[in-house]
C-alpha cells in the first residue's frame, strides 16, 4: 500500500497510484496550498487549489515593534504555525534587531513547522510529540517552576471571519499552567471574496470534486461562508488535518470522512486519503 508520499516513486504510471484521478479541493491559503498541492500530486491525485483564506502583512506595527524590541522580558515564545514564523523573524530582519535578542529565550514549533524555525535561526527547543496546541501544553506541564516563567505567542489577526478557538484555547491553557502569557499579532488571516471562484463552486455543485481537504478552522469557517447551501457540498467527502480540525468541521455541521493521524506534515495528511482509497 503505498501511504507515505516520500517513498512514492514519481516515475510511477499515475493510475497505479492510491489517489488517481481524484480531484481534491485545497482550501488552504496560498503558502500552504502549494505544499499540500505537491504532496496530493505524489499521491496520483489532481488538487483544485480553493483558498478559502489568505494571509497578508499588518496594517499597524506599533504593537508588533514595541514587543519586538522587548523581547528580553520573554522565557518562551510559541509558534503555532509556518506564517507566524515568517511574520516573526521577517518584522525582526526590517527592524533590524539581531537574532541574538533569542539567546535567552527557548523556542518551540509544531511539526514540519519547526524545520522553517532551524533554517531561520538555528534551533528549536522544544517540539512536541504531538503537534498540537494541546501537545505545547502538555510538555510545558512538565518543567519545574513552568508557572514562573512568561511566554509570547504569535498569532495572527483574524479579519472577517468568527475567530477559530485554537488560539484562545492554548492561551487559556497556558493560563492555568500560570504562565505569564502575551498575545501578539503578527499577520493577518482574513476571508477571500468568493466572486473568483464561480468555475471551482460549480464543479463542487456538479459533484465533480471527489474530497474538500481542510487544514484549519478557518479555513471551514470562510468556505461556509462562500458555498450556497449545505447541498452544494453534502455528498462529498470532508477530509481534515488531525483530529482537532476536524472536531471543529464537525460542530459546524461537517460529516467528515478522513481525519489524519499524522498530522505534524502534509505527507501524513494525504497518506490519510490514500488509505481511505485503499
Amino acid at each position: 500500500m503505498l501511504t507515505n508520499s516520500s517513498e512514492i516513486n514519481l516515475l510511477l504510471p499515475s493510475s497505479e497510484l492510491p489517489l488517481y484521478a481524484k480531484r481534491i479541493l485545497v482550501t488552504a491559503p496560498r503558502n500552504y496550498a502549494c505544499r499540500l498541492s505537491e504532496e496530493i500530486i505524489k499521491q496520483g491525485g489532481l488538487p483544485v487549489l480553493m483558498p478559502t483564506i489568505e494571509t497578508c502583512f499588518l496594517s499597524d506595527y506599533t504593537h508588533l515593534d514595541i514587543t519586538l524590541h522587548n523581547l528580553d522580558r520573554f522565557n518562551w515564545i510559541i509558534f503555532t504555525s509556518r506564517n507566524g514564523i515568517n511574520a516573526f523573524f521577517q518584522r525582526l530582519h526590517d527592524l533590524n534587531i539581531p537574532l541574538s535578542v533569542l539567546q535567552n529565550c527557548k523556542l518551540c514549533a509544531l511539526g514540519k513547522d519547526s524545520e522553517s524555525l532551524l533554517s531561520i535561526c538555528g534551533r528549536v527547543d522544544l517540539i512536541p510529540p504531538e503537534p498540537s496546541p494541546a501537545g505545547i501544553v502538555a510538555e510545558l506541564s512538565k518543567i519545574p517552576n513552568i508557572h514562573e516563567q512568561t511566554v509570547l505567542v504569535p498569532a495572527p489577526e483574524v479579519v472577517g471571519l468568527p475567530e477559530p478557538n485554537v488560539i484562545p484555547s492554548l492561551i487559556n491553557d497556558l493560563n492555568k499552567l500560570g504562565m505569564q502569557v502575551t498575545r501578539l499579532s503578527t499577520y493577518i488571516t482574513q476571508y477571500v471574496n468568493k466572486d473568483i471562484y464561480e468555475v471551482e463552486l460549480n464543479l463542487i455543485r456538479q459533484g465533480m470534486i471527489d474530497i474538500i481537504a481542510f487544514t484549519s478552522t478557518a479555513e471551514i469557517e470562510s468556505f461556509l461562508r462562500i458555498l450556497d447551501s449545505k447541498s452544494d457540498y453534502e455528498n462529498t467527502i470532508i477530509a481534515c488535518f488531525g483530529p482537532y480540525t476536524a472536531a471543529n468541521a464537525e460542530n459546524l455541521g461537517f460529516y467528515v470522512s478522513i481525519i489524519s493521524k499524522d498530522y505534524s506534515s502534509f505527507a501524513g495528511f494525504t497518506a490519510a486519503m490514500a488509505d481511505f482509497f485503499t
